[in-house]
């Protein structure tokens, strides 16, 4: 892979590809401290060197000699086309909202590019909305995948409980799609627009009251499905004080 993004310098941050066994450490221990998994949740260092002996990708982001950031990616083929999934991708909570997750994913896909690889996918909380904002709006990332309860009920804190339910997220990134968004060019929505909206204070309900964060949880999911069905995706992200609304229009590739 090539030297990091421009913006990576300017930043006093920089991402490197990790490749040998006593790197891997750094991913392991990033982990608990962004997440407070306990160690039977926690992926351990063998499977960061086999993603790299196997066509996936390891990286962290540095400021200095500090690591403050990783990315893991898997090769994965699906009807027999290759393409990488993006598993985890990490920020120690101080340099969030510091463009850092961004650069990960930026120097994620340079490598893709390099080596001819058109897509990369991930999953996310669909009651994430920052990350929900932040992968569709600011990468170009389309959605039209859900899958309830995914991992099963995890020791995170972050998940509080409830079923982990994922979005996948499709960043087909030699698409024109994404190259717009890359750029900053805002493609307006159609006619047909639906949308699903959450309660921007998610988070505290999920912490504060679970029964009802289990019905909003529930809710969306049944929505999303409803609109998966009639081969929507979720193609823009709306994001105020009172919700986050995840817009959905029809798609085809």
């Amino acid at each position: 892979m090539s030297d990091p993004t421009t913006s990576a310098v300017k930043r006093g941050i920089r991402i490197r590809m990790l490749e040998e066994a006593q790197e891997m450490s750094v991913c392991v221990e990033l982990q608990q401290r962004i997440w407070g998994y306990a160690p039977l949740d926690t992926v351990p260092d063998q499977i960061f060197i086999v993603a790299t002996k196997t066509g996936g990708q390891v990286m962290a982001a540095y400021d200095g000699d500090t690591p403050v950031g990783f990315a893991l990616a898997f090769a994965a083929m699906r009807e027999r086309v290759g393409y990488l999934h993006s598993h985890m991708v990490g920020v120690l909570e101080e340099y969030q909202n510091r463009g850092v997750g961004r650069l990960l994913k930026l120097a994620q896909r340079e490598d893709a590019l390099e080596r001819g690889i058109a897509l990369m996918e991930w999953t996310f909380d669909p009651l994430q909305l920052k990350n929900a904002h932040f992968n569709i709006e600011r990468l170009g990332a389309i959605v039209r995948h859900y899958i309830p309860n995914l991992y099963g009920r995890t020791s995170s804190p972050l998940h509080a409980g409830l079923p982990t339910d994922r979005l996948v997220a499709e960043w087909w990134v030699r698409s024109p799609r994404v190259a717009e968004v890359l750029a900053g060019r805002v493609r307006p929505m159609g006619a047909d627009c639906q949308r699903i909206a959450i309660p921007a204070g998610i988070r505290g309900i999920c912490r504060d009251e679970p029964l009802l964060a289990q019905q909003i949880q529930t809710k969306v999911r049944e929505q999303f499905q409803a609109n998966i069905a009639k081969g929507r995706a979720a193609v823009g992200f709306e994001f105020n004080e009172e919700q986050g609304t995840y817009l959905l229009e029809p798609y085809e590739d």
